[in-house]
């Protein structure tokens, strides 16, 4: 069985004994303040946190490493939990022969990814939870994902010719914890060797990311991505990487290929950009991936058409989108897109925001191991909540006519565009939307009555940089105060509270606590979201705290010998490699969004240095971009931003 792409979490078996009743088991993560380390508290695994007492214990002793990384919202880590972390006999053995270590990916992302590129070195998919063997010196040698506790059979997929085929084998983690032990016992020298040979090619792999060319990048960067994005776009339902070979694959929203759009058609008419643009987002905000009774975006769709979601909700995902939207309503006067945003940024205010002013970073997919029970209705349920009329309209615009999508309950999605149901039911879309309103408001209100998903409160100050980033948007091209307003509060909940007495920021809030060095994108995306501040407001505050991070940022991050940014900082804790990733992702690359703001700083503060630090971070990677464009889209942005600037100068 495969690992999950990203996320979910069940919360039987995981949550803290009950007030009052005694833990049969505590374990070193009880001291910890992230909510996905707490909720492993109390299993019988020995479990410690990444950091030098495991590591010294491991050489100590002797013992392989069992590495264990996941994070809040995934749900086949919280699988593994209850079947393997849980299990006595598993634990017993586990405590006798490894030094266990589990990570919230979220708070070590350095950490995540040296080991996730180690299993792909070692030839396996990755995914989480990402568990991985290591020698006493932290070096991997072997991995894979989820594993169920014990062996068992599955049955295999039919041949081409619908023949059955002979059940399949699975190997359980028990066994394996066994065989990776034996091995140890019998040929340490070997898997020493091993371990070694492979934490070498994570080194080459993570350095060869970021070598320099002698050329500078393409001028033309910005067309060649759109061309491969082009070339990805699905022309039917929106979104980019569907393919006939992979018709199961996920689709994900992949706001840093949107934001390269908008930057393309904001520059100049360009109607394939457009094209690719609205279509993706029609798509989205008509799917099952939008949460049409509460607002916001789910984490990824399980199919080609955005109908059915992964059901949980992502900070960075709606921090993003609630940009992409704002600034694509600027573009085409779209009302709908407008709504799509206001939804989304009530639902983070209502869900998502602390009251410090800070914001949380995600929310599950389940509620009592039941995928999407929070989110999904029967027929039954409707029915009991709304009049006859009622009923019939919702289920006629939101799908429920057609019977039930997700398993025995329905998703709400909007059956066919709006314009379309509000001529069968002889309206406008704004009279149609009229009637909708409230009879969303009281599925939301009954909705709320439900128990509710866990929420991971958890504050990071990179996803928040991104979230202010999103609100000041709208703010600014809505014209609506509070959501400037909100943002201003975020930032200076960062300011005060994510940043240590010297004046550099940290990485994670929870639990009353900072903590962490930053990374390099907490640092991008904070400036990102305070440069959006002070576009929306013309405050020099947002300007000058914008300046202060980066010079630090620079003082700490700035690689002197081949430019650009190392995603960790000069005095932070050594590991297998020292990373420069380029490439976008889920989030933006932290060089990337690194770049805009040095464009937009050296303008605004008449800092001509700071835009030859830019011209410099793009061009440390101009061999990546010659190779992979288009998974750099935000890179090309930033490259276009730079030759608008630098013309006057070179006249």
């Amino acid at each position: 069985m495969a690992a999950c792409y990203l996320p979910g979490r069940s919360t039987a078996e995981e949550t803290p004994p009950a007030k009052g009743a005694p833990a049969k088991h505590t374990n070193r993560l009880a001291k910890e303040t992230s909510p996905y380390l707490l909720l492993h508290a109390h299993n019988p695994v020995e479990w410690f946190p990444w950091g030098e007492e495991a590591l010294a214990k491991a050489k100590a002793e002797k013992k392989l490493i069992f590495l264990s990384i996941g994070y809040s919202s995934c749900y086949w880590c919280h699988v593994m939990e209850r079947e393997s972390f849980t299990d006595p006999q598993i634990a017993a053995y586990l405590n006798e022969h490894y030094v266990c270590v589990k990570v919230d990916r979220e708070e070590r992302p350095d950490v995540d990814e040296i080991y996730m590129a180690a299993l792909h070195l070692l030839g396996r998919r990755g995914g989480w939870p990402l568990s991985m063997f290591l020698t006493p010196d932290a070096k991997p040698f072997f991995g894979g994902t989820y594993f169920p506790p014990r062996d068992k059979e599955l049955p295999a997929p039919p041949d081409e010719d619908g023949a059955a085929r002979e059940k399949r084998a699975v190997t359980g983690f028990l066994t394996v914890v066994k065989l990776v032990q034996d091995r140890w016992e019998q040929a340490p020298d070997e898997l020493t060797r091993v371990g070694g040979e492979v934490a070498a090619a994570v080194k080459r792999t993570l350095r060869r990311r970021s070598l320099a060319d002698v050329q500078p990048p393409d001028e033309n960067l910005g067309d060649v991505v759109l061309a491969e994005l082009a070339a990805q776009y699905d022309e039917q339902y929106g979104g980019f990487g569907y393919s006939e070979a992979e018709p199961q694959r996920p689709k994900f929203p992949e706001p840093p290929n949107l934001t390269f759009l908008i930057d393309r058609i904001r520059r100049s008419p360009d109607d394939k950009a457009r094209q690719m643009l609205v279509g993706t987002l029609e798509k989205m905000a008509a799917g099952g991936i939008r949460d049409h009774v509460g607002g916001g975006f789910h984490r990824y769709s399980t199919d080609r058409y955005w109908r059915i979601p992964h059901f949980e909700k992502m900070l960075y995902d709606n921090a993003q989108l609630a940009s992409v939207y704002a600034e694509t309503y600027r573009a085409t006067g779209r009302e709908d897109f407008k709504q799509v945003v206001q939804e989304m940024l009530s639902f983070v205010a209502r869900e998502m925001t602390d009251p410090a002013g800070g914001f949380y970073s995600a929310l599950d997919a389940e509620t009592d191991a039941q995928e999407g029970a929070y989110y999904v209705w029967t027929r039954e349920e409707l029915k009991k909540l709304l009049t006859a009329d009622e009923f019939a309209l919702l289920a006629d615009v939101y799908g429920v006519a057609a019977g039930p999508n997700f398993e025995e309950h329905s998703v709400l999605l909007l059956a066919r565009p709006l314009a379309q149901s509000a001529k069968k039911h002889r309206s406008t879309e704004a009279e149609l939307e009229g009637r909708l309103a409230p009879i969303r408001q009281k599925l939301l209100a009954a909705r709320e009555k439900r128990k509710r998903p866990l929420t991971d409160t958890k504050v990071l100050t990179s996803w928040n940089g991104l979230m202010i980033r999103g609100l000041a948007d709208a703010g600014r091209l809505f014209e609506e105060p509070k959501y400037v307003d909100a943002a201003g509060r975020a930032a200076d909940f960062a300011l005060r509270k994510l940043r240590s007495s010297e004046g550099r920021l940290l990485h994670a809030y929870s639990g009353g606590k900072a903590k962490l060095n930053a990374y390099l994108d907490d640092y991008a995306f904070l400036v990102d979201g305070l440069i959006a501040l002070h576009q929306a407001t013309g405050e020099a505050r947002w300007l000058q705290a914008a300046e202060e991070l980066t010079a630090t940022q620079i003082e700490q991050f700035w690689d002197a010998e081949e430019g650009g940014f190392f995603f960790t900082s000069n005095d932070h804790e050594e590991l297998l490699a020292r990373s420069k990733d380029p490439a976008d992702s889920v989030t933006p690359s932290g060089n990337a969004v690194t770049a805009g703001n040095l464009v937009y700083l050296s303008q605004a503060l008449s800092k001509p240095e700071y835009l030859e630090r830019a011209h410099k971070t793009v061009s440390a990677f101009a061999g990546f971009l010659a190779q992979a464009p288009a998974s750099m889209p935000r890179m090309a942005t930033a490259w276009t931003a730079i030759q608008s600037a630098e013309k006057p100068a070179a006249k």
